[in-house]
């Protein structure tokens, strides 16, 4: 009865591998949707299987370890406390786990050849609010020279979407200039909004299920009497990229280069959804910048400018230069028309008669209403547009004396341009400007601000930037998020350990006992940051299967703390305690 309960066991947990690594195969595909479902299922079947055999065979040896590691306690208990150092040295950097060891036996141990290659390797994992999600789209936002006209700004935009649309990858270009009719939309004529969707990688039907169409003995696919593909369950998926483009970043690198134009700025990779909700929460444009706060928008602007300018120098490791973008506030063209009282009494006008000839003109006049059946509609006269689109045009416009004369308005007024703000911006009752930029692949956010904040500072010490009176900036955008949440986690990961050291201790009733299973929770957190940083190192998993690369499969590459992160590890101390 014993065997027979033994290989039913043995039967059920393989029936439940195998029907585990069947679902996962459905959903993951591993290998890629050009290779067969089958090669799928034996990889993922073949991963499942090793880990199981990795657990058995750590079951056949964990007695004999267990012996050893009772007999040399000491030995053993000094394991877990290598690999919490070795964990704070690989999450704050060598350096700040142990900088007070310079300070006290003398810098010369600093400058030694061991200290530098730890240092090197263990510089620390880079900081970020929260990881990317992919949504499919992009959200391309640069602007155009501040006093475009609007026919200039169109123009601009329907190059740039010309541009976009011709990329094979992208499905659909929509772009706008300047706010739509709401009082809830700032944005000025300089500022281009074009969403950009992409096709999927495979040919797929409308509820995102990839289709898979018939091929001949060499593997081309055959069409139909009028060109189309031939559906078939058994056959292969067409993949609609080119074979150079393998990520939704390579679809970007595409977009930024089509669009470097004349008069243009660059712009960071963004999305939708995700600039939306930084445009909320912040009011920038880019999930990374600097709020410049002042007493009027002349010292914002040129303060910003030289922000800009010393940015761009390519000094700031991980700052992408070509995406620092000050806002150029004051510059748009304003109509100033200035009445002339001394001219306007010569004529027996006073300053309303000019006042209200200049509003009929050019905002128009309502004079009365027309009825077309049950409907009414206000009517409303100004002068056409061809007289009174350009300055030397209003400056013939006739206003009527009480006399009955009629008089230009360039005799009773000085009409010139101005320059002025094309947007103004306040917070904290404080006239405000931003500075916004992007970093380059591969470097955290967070990281790149201190760097950008460490560069400034080093900058003004130095005389290089001078920072007029009653000025200041602060860093905001997925930055200011980041150090909230840091602030919230300092509260809430002594409460959730407390929360489970209660449990535990209420479940044993002994304060050691519960001590001994805790302890788990520091040695899961230390295994935790030594997978992370092992995932950053080149050689791991690197090697093929299946003519697949295994660390592609798996995502191998540098992770960056974040929310994401560290909520997963609140769940990994649970789980750590939940065995003990």
């Amino acid at each position: 009865a014993g065997r027979v309960g033994r290989i039913a066991l043995l039967t059920t947990n393989l029936l439940l591998a195998v029907l585990v690594a069947w679902l996962l195969t459905v959903d993951w595909m591993p290998l890629g949707l050009d290779r067969s479902s089958a090669t799928n299922f034996i990889f993922v079947f073949m991963v499942i299987g090793g880990l199981l055999l990795a657990f058995r065979g750590f079951e056949l040896i964990y007695g004999s370890v267990l012996r050893w590691c009772l007999a040399h306690k000491a030995m053993f208990l000094s394991i877990p406390i290598v690999l919490l150092v070795l964990a704070g040295s690989i999450w704050l950097g060598f350096d700040k786990v142990f900088g007070w060891i310079p300070k006290s036996l003398g810098d010369g141990i600093a400058e030694t050849r061991l200290w530098k290659d730890a240092t090197q390797k263990f510089p620390g994992l880079g900081r970020e609010f929260r990881p990317a999600l992919d949504e499919g789209s992009f959200l391309f936002m640069p602007t155009v020279s501040p006093h475009a006209s609007i026919d200039e700004a169109t123009e601009a935009l329907r190059q740039l979407d010309a541009a976009i649309a011709a990329i094979p990858e992208v499905a659909q270009v929509v772009g706008k200039i300047g706010r739509v009719e709401s009082s809830l939309d700032p944005a000025p004529i300089s500022m281009v909004e074009t969403v950009i969707n992409y096709i999927p990688e495979y040919k797929s039907d409308e509820k995102g299920r990839v289709l898979r169409f018939r091929t001949d003995a060499e593997g081309d696919y055959l069409y139909d009497e009028s060109g189309a593909l031939i559906e078939d369950s058994k056959g292969k998926p067409f993949r609609q990229w080119r074979p150079q483009i393998q990520s939704p970043d390579d679809i970007w690198q595409e977009i930024d280069r089509v669009t470097r134009m004349p008069g243009v700025t660059g712009a960071p990779k963004l999305q939708p959804i995700e600039t939306r909700r930084v445009m909320l929460r912040t009011g920038m444009r880019a999930p990374m910048g600097l709020k410049i706060k002042g007493p009027d928008l002349e010292t914002i602007q040129n303060f910003g400018l030289e922000v800009e300018r010393l940015m761009r120098s390519g000094e700031i490791p991980g700052l992408a230069t070509a995406t620092v973008n000050a806002d150029r506030i004051v510059g748009k063209p304003y109509l100033e028309i200035i009445p002339d009282r001394d001219a306007a009494s010569r004529y027996g006008l006073n300053i309303s008669d000019v006042h209200e000839a200049i509003q009929g003109a050019i905002g128009g006049k309502m004079t009365g209403t027309t009825i077309e059946g049950r409907e009414r509609y206000m009517v409303q006269v100004r002068y056409a547009r061809e007289r009174r689109d350009d300055i030397e045009s209003l400056g013939r416009i006739l206003v009527t004396s009480k006399e009955g004369a009629q008089v230009p308005l360039e005799q009773l007024a000085d009409l010139r341009y101005v320059r002025g703000p094309q947007v103004i911006k306040a917070e904290d009752t404080f006239l405000t400007g931003h500075v916004t930029f992007g970093s380059d692949p591969g470097f955290a956010e967070v990281d790149v601000v201190e760097a950008v904040r460490n560069y400034l500072s080093d900058k003004e010490a130095s005389g290089e930037l001078h920072r007029p009176q009653g000025l200041r900036y602060d860093f905001a955008g997925n930055y200011e998020a980041a150090l909230e949440f840091n602030r919230t986690l300092v509260f809430m990961l002594p409460i959730c350990l407390g929360a489970i050291f209660m449990l535990l201790y209420l479940d044993s009733r002994s304060v050691i006992n519960t001590g001994i299973i805790f302890s788990g929770v520091a040695v899961a957190w230390a295994g935790g940051f030594l997978m992370l940083w092992l995932y950053a190192q080149p050689g791991f998993l690197d090697f093929e299967l299946f003519g697949h690369h295994v660390g592609h499969l798996f995502n191998v590459g540098p992770i960056n703390i974040s929310t994401a992160v560290w909520v997963g590890f609140l769940a990994l101390f649970g789980i750590a305690t939940d065995d003990g």
